[in-house]
């Protein structure tokens, strides 16, 4: 635990989430998607889809992916039909973030028809079941019917436990598991709220020079 110091103005300092393989916890939860992204090159077909609601882990395990197979990473948004040659250069492709409100259809469909031709591996990852509603293009929507899901399930007590005592320990904050426990029923069952409430913590406890414990973090969450 920090030492406490004179009451300071938090540091808009960067703060780097690091994605590789050793940093990924394991649970029931993310288990599937897990053997999916391990499973490559040995997948059903050469296309899968990381399928879970934000923070819940789908860019950790496409980034492990991708170093897995050499594959670039573009947002599913700024695909566009004259990069697709660019972006398949490698091999494999993540393409992050597939939304039906904003993406290329034709640009997708293009990339497709390449990455059959030429062999390449693409994994997407999305907040979206890729069947429902995600392409007007007929020839698209008969595609993305042949990707490969991995969804992500909620994450339970352990895994979120799990996160909280390394999302504070990447900020070089110990914490106990009696503050674990407290927070644990007073917080959105979420891997992206773990985040955000750690990171308010932190900066309250910086500010406030104070360590963090079960007594600060209890009297800041009933400001």
């Amino acid at each position: 635990m920090r030492p406490n110091s004179a009451r300071q103005l938090p540091l808009e300092l960067p703060h780097v989430v690091s994605f590789r393989r050793d940093d990924f916890l394991e649970s029931r939860a993310n288990e599937k998607a897990l053997a999916l992204v391990e499973r490559w090159p040995e997948w059903p077909n050469n296309y899968a889809v990381i399928v879970g609601p934000h923070g819940s882990g789908k860019s950790h395990l496409a980034s492990i992916w991708a170093e897995r197979a050499g594959a670039r990473t573009l947002p599913a948004r700024l695909l566009v039909r004259e990069d697709v040659p660019r972006a398949l250069a490698t091999g494999a492709l993540v393409i992050e973030n597939l939304d039906p409100r904003d993406y290329d259809e034709h640009a997708l469909f293009h990339l497709f028809n390449m990455a059959k031709e030429e062999g390449a591996s693409l994994l997407f990852t999305s907040a979206h079941p890729l069947e429902a509603g995600m392409a007007a293009l007929p020839d698209l929507a008969s595609r993305l019917r042949t990707v490969t899901v991995a969804k992500l399930d909620a994450p339970d007590d352990a895994l979120i436990a799990a996160v909280l005592v390394k999302l504070f320990a990447d900020r070089q904050v110990t914490v106990d598991q009696d503050l674990i426990a407290y927070l644990l029923p007073r917080m959105e069952r979420s891997l992206g709220s773990a985040r955000e409430l750690v990171a308010k913590i932190d900066a309250a406890a910086l500010a406030a020079g104070r360590p963090v414990t079960r007594a600060f973090v209890s009297a800041l969450l009933r400001e």
